[in-house]
């Protein structure tokens, strides 16, 4: 049986993905149409670092979602129905892939890619992809079908909520009633995310935290992520924001600190208008997606959106300087002194700036003495431009180090340039 035929047989969308990441010998991964993972061939561990993030996160990075509606791709699929073949995009470990879109009934149900790396699909193995996407796009559907079904009507009310799939208000209401489904009127949204696959048990945990707090929340689990939505006091603003934290709070005592810092959460700002739930979780998920972008420190990073601040244009800044091969000759002088003289400059100036310039907290937080503080700014001052009475600077040089401290790839830059200077 050619494997055409044999992909067209089945019925399981998994199944199909390995069959097809088999006969194309690559790593293939299918997302809904909101770029939303469903499936990807597990056999194979040879994703780029976009398509790990994907399998992490559940969902695209958006910095890539952006990146392909602004060239005009995402447009493309819609009017197109043969592969599209997408160049490299090497600041985000995007390597080279094909992209088609799988269509049900005239509707775009989601997109198969294929990450070709080296060696490019054959004219035969895209003709292959093209004829087989329409059943692709079935298999999709039948995804919705079959966990609406076994979820139970509640779950599938929920989903709808996340993926607006409904039109107004009134009768997302009146379906709820007839479910039994409590909707809040003040909410926010909350992932937790585990960072490795072999994790997942701690969502075991936070199941159990939650059920502490079930009349506050309602919750659904996929394999490796919980998505919550908070309920919060319809006349007490901030609520559902301030049950978070307590959530929180109770998921760090439940597993012990080592443990939990292999969640990664986000949480979404706070809404009292139901179509918009949608949107809380989105803003969750961009908070997991910067902080799988720039591999925090521990309570580095904020985990709620409102508070995410310059972090969520790190992503943007990172790609510029990467591709202008921009350098902070300030920050290069202190690494380079801290390399030769052992000094420690560059985290001085990070916490100083990071507590406003104000001098007691920042050498509390260092652990060093305010005269050894004194000192130290001192020696910065006198190897740099830097003016601390300038906010412009301060604001630039906060970023530069928040890209220098928390992005390994970033920071590597600055170590090679020295080696050429």
């Amino acid at each position: 049986m050619e494997v055409k035929d044999l992909i067209l047989q089945v019925e399981d969308i998994h199944k199909a993905t390995e069959l097809i990441s088999s006969a194309l010998g690559k790593p293939v991964i299918i997302e809904n149409k909101n770029f939303e993972l469903i499936s990807y061939s597990s056999s194979f561990d040879e994703f780029d670092l976009t398509q790990q993030k994907t399998i992490l996160s559940k969902k695209c990075p958006i910095f890539i979602i952006d990146r392909l509606k602004k060239e005009g791709i995402v447009q493309r699929l819609e009017k197109r129905p043969d592969p599209i073949r997408i160049q490299p995009i090497e600041e985000f470990g995007f390597h080279q892939r094909i992209v088609i879109s799988a269509k049900h009934l005239g509707h775009t149900m989601g997109y198969i890619w294929v990450q070709e790396s080296d060696e490019l699909l054959t004219s035969e193995e895209l003709v292959l992809l093209e004829e087989i996407t329409p059943h692709l796009g079935k298999l999709i559907y039948d995804v919705y079908a079959r966990v609406n079904a076994k979820e139970g009507r509640r779950e599938e009310l929920l989903w709808k909520l996340l993926h607006h799939e409904y039109g107004s208000e009134s009768q997302i209401r009146h379906d709820a009633s007839l479910a039994k489904l409590t909707l809040p009127e003040r909410f926010s949204v909350m992932v937790f995310s585990v960072t490795t696959p072999q994790h997942k048990y701690l969502l075991d945990y936070l199941e159990k935290v939650v059920q502490s707090h079930k009349k506050s929340v309602h919750y659904l689990k996929t394999e490796f992520q919980m998505i919550l939505v908070i309920h919060g006091d319809a006349e007490s603003e901030f609520s559902s924001r301030n049950l978070s934290r307590i959530i929180i709070d109770d998921v760090k005592y439940e597993t012990g600190e080592e443990e939990f810092y292999y969640f990664l959460i986000g949480v979404g700002k706070e809404y009292t208008t139901l179509y918009y739930l949608r949107k809380s979780f989105l803003e969750a998920l961009e908070v997991i997606e910067t902080a799988n972008f720039i591999t925090p420190r521990p309570e580095s990073m904020p985990r709620e959106f409102a508070k995410l601040g310059i972090y969520r244009y790190l992503a943007a800044l990172y790609e510029k300087n990467s591709s202008e091969d921009y350098y902070s000759e300030d920050l290069l002088k202190l690494i380079t002194n801290d390399t030769e003289k052992q000094t420690n400059l560059l985290r001085t100036l990070e916490v100083y700036l990071a507590n406003n310039t104000k001098a007691k907290q920042t050498a509390n937080e260092l652990f060093i003495h305010p005269n050894t503080l004194n000192y130290r700014i001192k020696q910065i001052q006198e190897l740099t431009n830097i003016d601390f009475n300038d906010f412009n600077m301060k604001s630039y040089l906060y970023t530069e180090l928040l890209l220098l401290n928390n992005v390994e790839a970033y920071y590597q830059r600055y170590k090679e340039a020295i080696s050429h200077i």
